[in-house]
């Protein structure tokens, strides 16, 4: 396996599953909690989600073929469980109740929330939050986690064509709801 940043090949071969869930749990953990959030948007069910994530590389890890990096491997997992999770019903239950109980806020904040609170980019990071799924994905993984239009085009089984063509309203429409949050042209 390539590291991308470091230019070098590291090789999990040679690993035991144990040791090599460990490293990518270390590697791309909170990598895949934070995207994970971007579509669930609860970092409880996101840090589930996360595990059930790696529970499933760590069943599957024989099967990783190698045809693409091990990390567009790993996102598409969370992609697709993430996907998962806002089909099921328990997530249609928990919004549904979630619309009643919003009247009594919780002041208890998690550091992730707080962080956010005080960045400046918090208009931005709202903007991108309240965009449609199909939008959001394809901007969070071109911008924020640095995929090209051919890595999203495998991450989400899709053509060339419709990345772009996703990407380009995506812009448009984050653009419009910034200035609607109060941020500038």
């Amino acid at each position: 396996m390539k590291n991308e940043e470091l230019g070098e090949f590291i090789s999990i071969d040679g690993m035991s599953n144990d040791d090599a869930i460990i490293y990518l749990m270390r590697r791309y953990g909170e990598e895949i909690k934070r995207l994970v959030y971007t579509f669930v948007k609860n970092w409880q069910q996101a840090e589930d989600i996360t595990q059930d994530v790696f529970v499933t590389l760590y069943t599957k890890l024989d099967t990783f073929r190698g045809d693409s990096a091990i990390r567009s491997w790993i996102y598409s997992i969370a992609i697709n469980r993430s996907k998962d999770f806002l089909k099921s019903w328990s997530y249609r239950k928990l919004a549904f109740t979630d619309k009643f109980s919003n009247d009594q806020k919780d002041t208890a904040y998690s550091a992730e929330d707080g962080f956010i609170n005080m960045s400046e980019d918090k208009l931005l990071y709202e903007a991108v939050l309240s965009l449609q799924i199909k939008y959001r994905e394809v901007i969070l993984l071109h911008y924020y986690k640095e995929f090209s239009i051919r890595e999203i085009c495998d991450l989400l089984s899709m053509n060339e064509s419709t990345v772009k063509t996703r990407l380009s309203r995506a812009r448009k429409l984050l653009q419009q709801k910034y200035v609607e949050l109060g941020g500038e042209r």
